[in-house]
């Protein structure tokens, strides 16, 4: 499905995300308040717009409230927010991603900022350095703040109890869902029939209350108990 997307920010984060979704097919509008920063010929494809995206008038210039998506992808916490709340209440956007800068603003947001995604970098880089020194506990990737579901990551030790059946042996717990298996430079979207491997990393779709749930099941209850 071809989704029209705005992004607030023209700098190297939101010019790198107006790429990647360019080159999966979506339309993408650039919303820049600094003309310096304004480059359409760093992203040929896309809309550019120099406007404030903290403005009523200047989104409802842009028809935001015609977008998919609302990104608020700006190094400016307090600009992110604003533009946030202002796509969820004022032009009902349907879903709203936004970028955190500094990580000790993270608590701030939430749904009631009209943020439905916040991806934090530090957390990301985080978890990240985890997933690569730790094998055999669960690392959280990112929340999705309206659903409370989280994204987690666990890396199977050769111990895991369902290293090497398929992954419909597998008694996932309820309100959590495997979404891929990365292993090696592969990623497989996981089918029943699929078997699992030490070293798998597997990522799941999961509320927050389950993830305990999934760590016991997926690593073994001993483990978790212990």
């Amino acid at each position: 499905m071809t989704m029209r997307i705005a992004i607030a920010g023209a700098g190297n984060v939101g010019r790198s995300i107006a790429q990647e979704l360019i080159g999966n097919g979506h339309q993408v509008m650039l919303i820049e308040r600094q003309p310096r920063q304004l480059r359409p010929e760093r992203v040929p494809e896309a809309e550019w717009v120099l406007a404030d995206a903290c403005e009523v008038s200047s989104l409802e210039e842009a028809d935001v409230a015609a977008c998919d998506v609302v990104v608020a992808a700006t190094g400016d916490d307090k600009a992110n927010l604003v533009c946030s709340l202002l796509a969820k209440t004022e032009f009902a956007v349907g879903r709203v991603v936004a970028r955190v800068n500094r990580a000790e603003n993270e608590w701030l947001f939430t749904e009631q900022w009209g943020v439905d995604v916040a991806v934090s970098k530090p957390r990301l880089m985080a978890a990240l350095v985890e997933e690569a020194v730790t094998v055999g506990d669960l690392v959280r990737i990112m929340t999705f703040r309206q659903g409370e579901a989280n994204l987690v990551e666990i890396t199977l030790p050769t111990t895991a109890p369902y290293v090497g059946q398929p992954v419909r042996a597998v008694p996932m717990p309820r309100d959590s869902a495997l979404v891929a298996i990365l292993r090696g430079k592969r990623v497989l979207v996981p089918t029943p029939d699929d078997p699992l491997e030490a070293g798998d990393e597997l990522i799941f779709v999961c509320t927050a209350e389950v993830e305990d749930a999934v760590r016991a099941v997926v690593l073994g209850s001993a483990r978790e108990l212990g």
